[in-house]
């Protein structure tokens, strides 16, 4: 169950020797503080669920919820950890935390996943709540689920809480930046990936692993902005045009008939062909554990932007960094949703209204200020370590600082 946390202890590991870490540390770094687990009953059905907070040094776990058939307590776990250096990293008051509920949602009825929404507050609400832990959408959630768990938490304690959770509809305190948010943060970081290794971006292809709400947003962001992008795909497979792709066809073909794949003015490829595509930026969009030591040394791409949590496995790095591939790491890249996440929990807190403009731009200033961070650390280590350790490096010593100063290490 715990083998998909070894990525995170691995990550660490490494880092130990870069940054002289002691083993106590270590070990605090990787500790989760709270595991949650139980199994909801639902129509007859058992559904094992999880809430975890990896470290609360810096303020309430925040973290999505998922809803997936291969969810598991190693997962989770995993997810949390990433949360945590991700908050860290963009200098957010949170901690790292994350659920999820081990079924398929697909084609399951908005009642039976209603039900499921509500059974996990009721099992989970007292470790809950806007200065415990914060949820959020993740992998098969969205606003409307949100919602649901925002009734069922207000019906809990007898008071309005919608600082409880976020990434919920407008009406119940939600923010319309949101909805594209994780996307938005990627577009920029990636321009800023663009301007610093002086890149031409009407020249560049693009490759897409993943078509759901990221994926699709930044699609259509690249292509407004003039890159070219040549494939994308989903969980059912993908498509590629050398000459590039009709976004707006693409996106009416997964609207009409559920998949990418069925769009016809391309080659139908697979999701693991998409990958291993010539192409000058690929992102993965989809779920962890994507580029593995089986597949990184047929990887063509020059540089991978990851909107995924932990799409690329530590001993993958280890070859695309021989190759000379750029990964630019998820803590830093899909940032933009915590980030914005964070903007409706403070507002739902306070009470203030704050104008979307201001919101846009200081969302750009944090996503910005959090590469030129990385990028300085990366280049005052004169490029030995990469990028990913370089974000690691500075969301460490920051949840490190915190546990210091409250005299836990």
């Amino acid at each position: 169950m715990e083998d998909v946390f070894l990525a995170a202890e691995a990550r660490i590991k490494s880092l130990q020797r870069v940054m002289n870490l002691t083993d106590r540390e270590v070990d605090r770094l990787l500790s989760s503080e709270k595991i949650s687990h139980t199994e909801l009953e639902v129509e007859g059905e058992k559904i094992p669920a999880w809430r975890i907070i990896h470290n609360n040094a810096l303020g309430p776990g925040k973290g999505g919820i998922r809803f997936h058939p291969d969810v598991s307590e190693g997962e989770v776990r995993s997810l949390a950890f990433w949360m945590a250096l991700k908050n860290s990293l963009a200098g957010l008051p949170y901690g790292g935390g994350k659920g999820g509920a081990k079924f398929n949602p697909k084609g399951r009825s908005p009642e039976f996943i209603q039900k499921v929404s509500r059974a996990y507050v009721k099992a989970f609400h007292q470790v809950l709540g806007p200065d415990k832990d914060v949820p959020a959408p993740d992998v098969y959630t969205n606003p409307q689920v949100m919602a649901w768990m925002l009734d069922e938490y207000e019906k809990i304690i007898g008071q309005h809480q919608p600082a409880m959770i976020t990434g919920k509809p407008i009406e119940l305190g939600g923010l319309a930046l949101r909805s594209d948010s994780t996307a938005r943060g990627g577009f920029i970081i990636a321009n800023e990936l663009i301007n610093a290794m002086n890149e031409n971006k009407t020249e560049l292809t693009v490759a897409i692993q993943g078509f759901g709400n990221a994926g699709a947003h930044i699609a259509r962001m690249l292509d407004q902005d003039g890159l070219k992008i040549i494939a994308v795909s989903d969980s059912r497979g993908g498509i590629m045009n050398e000459n590039g792709l009709d976004l707006a066809e693409v996106s009416e073909t997964k609207e009409r008939e559920g998949t990418v794949a069925a769009y016809t003015k391309g080659n139908k490829i697979s999701n693991e062909e998409l990958l291993e595509l010539k192409t000058d930026i690929l992102f993965l969009a989809a779920l962890e554990n994507q580029i593995t030591k089986e597949n990184a040394d047929r990887i063509q791409a020059r540089y991978i932007i990851e909107l995924a949590n932990g799409p690329v496995s530590p001993e993958a790095d280890e070859v695309l960094w021989s190759k000379k591939i750029m990964v630019v790491p998820d803590i830093l890249a899909n940032s933009g949703g915590v980030i914005v996440s964070y903007f409706e929990w403070a507002q739902n807190k306070v009470g203030n209204l704050l104008d979307e403009a201001y919101l846009e731009r200081k969302l750009e200033e944090m996503m910005k200020l959090s590469w030129s961070r990385v990028l300085d650390v990366f280049e005052k280590k004169d490029r030995a370590i990469d990028l990913r350790t370089s974000a690691y490096v500075l969301a460490v010593e920051r949840i490190l600082s915190a546990e210091r100063l409250r005299g836990n290490i």
